[in-house]
Protein backbone atom coordinates (compact mmCIF):
# COMPACT_ATOMS: atom_id res chain seq x y z
CA UNK A 1 0.00 0.00 0.00
CA UNK A 2 1.67 3.53 -1.00
CA UNK A 3 2.13 5.99 2.22
CA UNK A 4 -0.78 7.61 1.16
CA UNK A 5 -2.52 4.75 2.93
CA UNK A 6 -3.06 5.43 6.98
CA UNK A 7 -3.99 2.20 7.68
CA UNK A 8 -1.57 -0.77 9.01
CA UNK A 9 -0.47 -2.74 6.38
CA UNK A 10 1.69 -5.72 6.96
CA UNK A 11 3.17 -7.69 4.10
CA UNK A 12 3.13 -11.00 3.81
CA UNK A 13 3.80 -11.77 0.68
CA UNK A 14 7.46 -12.21 -0.42
CA UNK A 15 10.51 -14.39 -1.64
CA UNK A 16 14.01 -15.07 -0.16
CA UNK A 17 16.31 -17.13 -0.95
CA UNK A 18 16.83 -20.22 1.40
CA UNK A 19 19.69 -22.73 1.00
CA UNK A 20 18.97 -25.26 3.18
CA UNK A 21 15.47 -24.63 5.11
CA UNK A 22 12.80 -22.21 4.56
CA UNK A 23 13.89 -18.77 5.85
CA UNK A 24 12.04 -15.99 8.15
CA UNK A 25 11.59 -12.98 6.51
CA UNK A 26 9.75 -10.19 9.03
CA UNK A 27 7.65 -8.97 6.24
CA UNK A 28 7.29 -12.38 4.47
CA UNK A 29 3.92 -15.12 4.69
CA UNK A 30 6.29 -17.14 2.42
CA UNK A 31 9.69 -17.84 1.48
CA UNK A 32 10.85 -19.54 -1.91
CA UNK A 33 14.31 -21.36 -2.22
CA UNK A 34 16.38 -23.98 -3.02
CA UNK A 35 18.02 -23.96 -5.98
CA UNK A 36 18.95 -27.11 -8.02
CA UNK A 37 22.51 -28.47 -9.15
CA UNK A 38 22.16 -27.06 -12.61
CA UNK A 39 21.36 -23.32 -11.26
CA UNK A 40 23.85 -23.49 -8.04
CA UNK A 41 26.51 -22.25 -10.54
CA UNK A 42 25.18 -19.47 -11.75
CA UNK A 43 24.52 -16.72 -9.41
CA UNK A 44 21.27 -15.07 -9.70
CA UNK A 45 20.28 -10.96 -10.61
CA UNK A 46 18.22 -9.84 -8.23
CA UNK A 47 16.62 -6.23 -7.70
CA UNK A 48 14.28 -5.14 -5.37
CA UNK A 49 12.18 -2.32 -5.34
CA UNK A 50 7.91 -1.15 -4.92
CA UNK A 51 5.51 -1.87 -7.12
CA UNK A 52 2.24 -0.45 -6.77
CA UNK A 53 3.48 0.30 -3.18
CA UNK A 54 3.86 -2.97 -2.11
CA UNK A 55 7.60 -4.64 -1.61
CA UNK A 56 8.84 -6.54 -4.96
CA UNK A 57 11.34 -8.66 -6.54
CA UNK A 58 13.09 -10.11 -8.77
CA UNK A 59 15.44 -12.90 -8.97
CA UNK A 60 16.87 -13.86 -12.49
CA UNK A 61 19.49 -16.55 -13.63
CA UNK A 62 21.30 -16.71 -17.10
CA UNK A 63 25.09 -16.97 -17.82
CA UNK A 64 25.51 -13.42 -19.32
CA UNK A 65 24.80 -10.89 -16.37
CA UNK A 66 24.98 -8.17 -18.27
CA UNK A 67 22.02 -9.12 -20.66
CA UNK A 68 20.09 -10.02 -17.38
CA UNK A 69 20.93 -6.99 -16.09
CA UNK A 70 19.18 -5.11 -19.29
CA UNK A 71 15.97 -7.79 -18.66
CA UNK A 72 15.33 -6.04 -15.10
CA UNK A 73 16.36 -2.59 -16.63
CA UNK A 74 13.26 -3.47 -19.05
CA UNK A 75 10.92 -4.96 -16.70
CA UNK A 76 11.36 -1.98 -14.54
CA UNK A 77 10.46 0.05 -16.92
CA UNK A 78 6.92 -2.17 -17.41
CA UNK A 79 6.04 -1.92 -13.89
CA UNK A 80 6.38 2.18 -14.12
CA UNK A 81 4.59 2.03 -17.57
CA UNK A 82 1.53 -0.06 -16.08
CA UNK A 83 1.64 2.03 -12.68
CA UNK A 84 0.62 4.53 -14.81
CA UNK A 85 -2.29 2.70 -16.00
CA UNK A 86 -3.88 0.75 -12.48
CA UNK A 87 -2.29 3.18 -9.77
CA UNK A 88 -5.08 4.48 -7.43
CA UNK A 89 -2.17 6.71 -5.50
CA UNK A 90 -1.17 8.54 -8.91
CA UNK A 91 -3.10 11.51 -10.21
CA UNK A 92 -2.48 10.73 -13.86
CA UNK A 93 -2.85 6.84 -13.71
CA UNK A 94 -5.86 5.98 -16.11
CA UNK A 95 -7.99 4.36 -13.09
CA UNK A 96 -7.73 7.71 -11.23
CA UNK A 97 -8.63 9.61 -14.27
CA UNK A 98 -11.57 7.21 -14.72
CA UNK A 99 -13.11 7.16 -10.93
CA UNK A 100 -12.96 11.04 -10.58
CA UNK A 101 -14.81 11.31 -13.99
CA UNK A 102 -16.36 7.91 -13.95
CA UNK A 103 -15.60 7.59 -17.80
CA UNK A 104 -12.61 7.02 -19.86
CA UNK A 105 -12.29 7.26 -23.83
CA UNK A 106 -9.81 5.48 -25.43
CA UNK A 107 -8.36 3.38 -22.37
CA UNK A 108 -5.15 1.08 -22.85
CA UNK A 109 -4.71 -2.52 -24.07
CA UNK A 110 -3.89 -3.10 -20.91
CA UNK A 111 -6.62 -1.62 -18.96
CA UNK A 112 -9.17 -3.21 -21.37
CA UNK A 113 -7.07 -7.09 -20.35
CA UNK A 114 -7.59 -6.41 -16.50
CA UNK A 115 -10.96 -5.54 -16.85
CA UNK A 116 -11.80 -8.55 -18.90
CA UNK A 117 -9.78 -10.99 -16.22
CA UNK A 118 -12.07 -9.37 -13.54
CA UNK A 119 -14.83 -9.86 -15.72
CA UNK A 120 -14.32 -13.59 -15.61
CA UNK A 121 -13.62 -13.98 -11.74
CA UNK A 122 -16.38 -11.46 -10.96
CA UNK A 123 -18.51 -14.62 -12.54
CA UNK A 124 -16.71 -17.63 -11.95
CA UNK A 125 -16.61 -16.19 -7.91
CA UNK A 126 -20.53 -15.13 -8.65
CA UNK A 127 -19.97 -11.58 -7.44
CA UNK A 128 -17.04 -12.07 -4.43
CA UNK A 129 -14.29 -11.06 -6.47
CA UNK A 130 -15.55 -7.30 -7.37
CA UNK A 131 -13.03 -4.42 -8.49
CA UNK A 132 -15.79 -2.08 -8.12
CA UNK A 133 -15.52 -2.54 -4.31
CA UNK A 134 -13.93 1.16 -3.60
CA UNK A 135 -16.80 3.26 -2.64
CA UNK A 136 -16.78 0.20 0.37
CA UNK A 137 -13.15 0.63 1.01
CA UNK A 138 -14.03 4.47 1.11
CA UNK A 139 -17.03 4.45 3.45
CA UNK A 140 -14.36 2.13 6.11
CA UNK A 141 -11.36 4.96 5.27
CA UNK A 142 -13.15 7.31 6.18
CA UNK A 143 -15.03 6.47 8.93
CA UNK A 144 -11.48 5.48 11.00
CA UNK A 145 -9.80 8.46 9.82
CA UNK A 146 -12.34 10.71 11.52
CA UNK A 147 -13.12 8.37 14.12
CA UNK A 148 -9.94 6.26 14.80
CA UNK A 149 -10.75 5.10 18.56
CA UNK A 150 -13.99 3.67 17.03
CA UNK A 151 -14.63 0.00 17.78
CA UNK A 152 -17.60 -0.35 15.23
CA UNK A 153 -17.83 -0.57 11.49
CA UNK A 154 -19.72 2.53 9.28
CA UNK A 155 -23.53 3.39 10.67
CA UNK A 156 -25.44 1.34 8.43
CA UNK A 157 -26.40 3.73 6.72
CA UNK A 158 -23.22 4.69 5.33
CA UNK A 159 -22.49 0.94 4.38
CA UNK A 160 -25.90 0.78 2.36
CA UNK A 161 -25.33 3.83 0.29
CA UNK A 162 -21.39 2.70 -0.57
CA UNK A 163 -22.86 -1.04 -1.63
CA UNK A 164 -25.43 0.75 -3.44
CA UNK A 165 -22.32 1.77 -5.67
CA UNK A 166 -21.02 -2.05 -6.15
CA UNK A 167 -21.80 -3.80 -8.54
CA UNK A 168 -19.01 -4.77 -11.13
CA UNK A 169 -21.95 -5.77 -13.93
CA UNK A 170 -22.54 -1.84 -13.71
CA UNK A 171 -19.05 -1.10 -15.63
CA UNK A 172 -19.01 -0.81 -19.67
CA UNK A 173 -16.49 -1.06 -21.46
CA UNK A 174 -14.84 -1.46 -24.91
CA UNK A 175 -12.05 -0.11 -27.21
CA UNK A 176 -13.69 2.91 -27.23
CA UNK A 177 -14.27 3.56 -23.71
CA UNK A 178 -15.04 2.44 -20.22
CA UNK A 179 -17.64 3.72 -18.56
CA UNK A 180 -19.89 3.47 -15.03
CA UNK A 181 -23.36 3.37 -15.30
CA UNK A 182 -23.92 5.07 -12.02
CA UNK A 183 -22.83 7.95 -10.80
CA UNK A 184 -20.02 7.77 -7.68
CA UNK A 185 -18.94 4.25 -9.02
CA UNK A 186 -15.24 3.78 -8.25
CA UNK A 187 -12.54 0.57 -9.41
CA UNK A 188 -9.76 -0.83 -7.32
CA UNK A 189 -7.68 -3.38 -8.85
CA UNK A 190 -5.64 -4.35 -5.48
CA UNK A 191 -7.00 -7.87 -5.40
CA UNK A 192 -5.54 -8.60 -9.35
CA UNK A 193 -3.18 -5.70 -10.66
CA UNK A 194 -0.18 -6.78 -8.48
CA UNK A 195 -1.04 -10.59 -9.83
CA UNK A 196 -1.24 -9.21 -13.49
CA UNK A 197 1.95 -7.25 -13.45
CA UNK A 198 3.46 -10.57 -12.16
CA UNK A 199 2.02 -12.33 -15.40
CA UNK A 200 3.23 -9.61 -17.73
CA UNK A 201 7.10 -9.03 -16.03
CA UNK A 202 7.15 -12.72 -16.12
CA UNK A 203 5.67 -13.16 -19.82
CA UNK A 204 8.94 -10.88 -20.68
CA UNK A 205 11.48 -12.98 -19.44
CA UNK A 206 10.12 -15.79 -20.69
CA UNK A 207 9.86 -14.19 -24.69
CA UNK A 208 13.55 -12.92 -24.31
CA UNK A 209 14.60 -16.49 -23.79
CA UNK A 210 15.10 -16.86 -19.76
CA UNK A 211 14.12 -20.03 -18.40
CA UNK A 212 14.33 -19.69 -15.01
CA UNK A 213 13.46 -17.02 -12.82
CA UNK A 214 11.34 -15.66 -9.49
CA UNK A 215 8.89 -12.39 -9.96
CA UNK A 216 7.12 -11.04 -7.08
CA UNK A 217 5.62 -7.50 -8.06
CA UNK A 218 3.23 -8.21 -5.13
CA UNK A 219 2.43 -12.05 -5.84
CA UNK A 220 4.94 -14.15 -7.00
CA UNK A 221 5.56 -16.25 -10.07
CA UNK A 222 8.17 -19.26 -10.76
CA UNK A 223 9.53 -20.01 -14.20
CA UNK A 224 11.69 -22.84 -14.46
CA UNK A 225 12.06 -25.56 -17.06
CA UNK A 226 11.39 -29.74 -16.69
CA UNK A 227 15.14 -30.01 -15.78
CA UNK A 228 14.94 -27.86 -13.08
CA UNK A 229 14.03 -29.31 -9.36
CA UNK A 230 10.83 -26.99 -8.48
CA UNK A 231 10.87 -23.63 -6.46
CA UNK A 232 9.44 -24.50 -2.64
CA UNK A 233 7.20 -22.01 -0.84
CA UNK A 234 7.04 -21.65 2.91
CA UNK A 235 3.34 -20.25 3.50
CA UNK A 236 3.50 -18.75 7.00
CA UNK A 237 1.47 -18.60 9.63
CA UNK A 238 -0.56 -15.41 10.18
CA UNK A 239 -0.17 -15.55 13.29
CA UNK A 240 3.51 -16.04 14.00
CA UNK A 241 5.76 -15.25 11.29
CA UNK A 242 8.74 -17.43 12.44
CA UNK A 243 6.71 -20.15 11.42
CA UNK A 244 5.71 -21.72 8.24
CA UNK A 245 2.54 -24.16 7.77
CA UNK A 246 3.58 -25.61 5.10
CA UNK A 247 5.72 -25.99 2.34
CA UNK A 248 4.15 -25.54 -1.68
CA UNK A 249 6.24 -26.95 -4.80
CA UNK A 250 6.05 -23.99 -7.64
CA UNK A 251 6.71 -25.37 -10.95
CA UNK A 252 5.82 -22.46 -13.54
CA UNK A 253 3.40 -21.91 -11.07
CA UNK A 254 2.04 -18.60 -9.15
CA UNK A 255 1.32 -18.17 -6.07
CA UNK A 256 -1.17 -15.30 -4.31
CA UNK A 257 -1.66 -14.87 -0.71
CA UNK A 258 -4.65 -13.11 1.03
CA UNK A 259 -5.69 -12.52 4.91
CA UNK A 260 -6.98 -9.86 6.92
CA UNK A 261 -3.65 -9.02 8.31
CA UNK A 262 -2.78 -7.67 4.95
CA UNK A 263 -3.93 -3.62 5.98
CA UNK A 264 -5.93 -3.21 9.13
CA UNK A 265 -8.03 -0.33 9.38
CA UNK A 266 -8.55 0.16 13.16
CA UNK A 267 -6.68 0.29 16.23
CA UNK A 268 -7.44 -3.61 17.63
CA UNK A 269 -7.35 -5.29 14.02
CA UNK A 270 -11.32 -5.73 13.85
CA UNK A 271 -11.59 -4.27 10.40
CA UNK A 272 -9.48 -5.11 7.59
CA UNK A 273 -9.37 -4.67 3.34
CA UNK A 274 -11.01 -7.54 2.35
CA UNK A 275 -14.77 -6.78 2.13
CA UNK A 276 -17.79 -8.80 1.35
CA UNK A 277 -19.19 -6.95 -1.70
CA UNK A 278 -22.70 -8.73 -1.24
CA UNK A 279 -22.92 -7.49 2.57
CA UNK A 280 -20.20 -4.59 2.98
CA UNK A 281 -18.40 -6.61 6.35
CA UNK A 282 -15.12 -6.28 6.95
CA UNK A 283 -14.13 -9.63 8.75
CA UNK A 284 -12.56 -12.64 6.55
CA UNK A 285 -13.81 -15.90 6.92
CA UNK A 286 -10.14 -17.63 7.18
CA UNK A 287 -6.97 -16.03 9.05
CA UNK A 288 -5.32 -16.86 4.93
CA UNK A 289 -6.37 -17.87 1.70
CA UNK A 290 -3.43 -18.95 -0.31
CA UNK A 291 -3.85 -19.85 -3.91
CA UNK A 292 -1.35 -21.49 -6.59
CA UNK A 293 -2.52 -21.03 -10.08
CA UNK A 294 -1.09 -20.75 -13.43
CA UNK A 295 -1.59 -17.23 -13.47
CA UNK A 296 -0.34 -14.99 -10.97
CA UNK A 297 -3.50 -12.85 -11.65
CA UNK A 298 -5.91 -16.01 -11.61
CA UNK A 299 -4.66 -16.45 -7.93
CA UNK A 300 -4.82 -13.20 -6.56
CA UNK A 301 -8.23 -12.63 -7.39
CA UNK A 302 -9.01 -15.62 -6.46
CA UNK A 303 -7.52 -15.03 -3.00
CA UNK A 304 -9.34 -12.33 -2.64
CA UNK A 305 -12.07 -13.61 -3.58
CA UNK A 306 -12.12 -16.98 -1.53
CA UNK A 307 -11.55 -14.79 1.79
CA UNK A 308 -14.59 -13.99 1.85
CA UNK A 309 -16.80 -17.04 0.58
CA UNK A 310 -17.91 -20.15 1.93
CA UNK A 311 -16.68 -22.95 1.58
CA UNK A 312 -18.91 -25.00 -0.84
CA UNK A 313 -18.59 -21.35 -2.94
CA UNK A 314 -14.91 -22.22 -3.17
CA UNK A 315 -14.92 -25.82 -4.31
CA UNK A 316 -17.14 -24.83 -6.68
CA UNK A 317 -14.97 -21.93 -7.83
CA UNK A 318 -11.95 -23.99 -7.55
CA UNK A 319 -13.05 -27.00 -9.38
CA UNK A 320 -13.60 -24.80 -12.40
CA UNK A 321 -9.91 -23.59 -12.79
CA UNK A 322 -7.95 -26.28 -14.00
CA UNK A 323 -4.46 -26.61 -11.98
CA UNK A 324 -5.79 -25.12 -9.02
CA UNK A 325 -4.77 -25.60 -5.55
CA UNK A 326 -5.82 -23.70 -2.44
CA UNK A 327 -5.06 -23.74 1.43
CA UNK A 328 -7.57 -22.00 3.71
CA UNK A 329 -6.11 -21.31 7.22
CA UNK A 330 -9.57 -21.65 9.19
CA UNK A 331 -9.69 -19.70 12.56
CA UNK A 332 -9.06 -22.51 14.81
CA UNK A 333 -5.09 -22.45 13.20
CA UNK A 334 -6.07 -25.59 10.77
CA UNK A 335 -5.85 -25.84 7.50
CA UNK A 336 -8.21 -27.06 4.58
CA UNK A 337 -6.41 -28.19 1.47
CA UNK A 338 -8.64 -27.53 -2.45
CA UNK A 339 -7.50 -29.29 -5.36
Amino acid sequence: MNAANPFTRRRFIGITAAVAAVAAVPWAARSIGRLNAAAEGIAPVTWRGIALGADAQMRLYHPDRRFALRLIESAVAEVARLEKIFSLYRDDSQLVRLNRSGRLSRPSADLLALLSQSREIHALTQGAFDPSIQPLWQAYANHFTQQPHSESAPPDAVLQRALGLVDFNQVHFDQAAVAFARPGMALSFNGIAQGYITDRITEMLREAGLTRALVDMGEIRALNTQDDAVWQAGIRNPDNEETVLLKVPLHNRALATSGGYGTVMDEAGRFTHLFNPKNGSSSPRYRSVSVMAPAAATADALSTAFSVSSPAAIHRAAAQVAGLKAWLVLPDGQVETLG
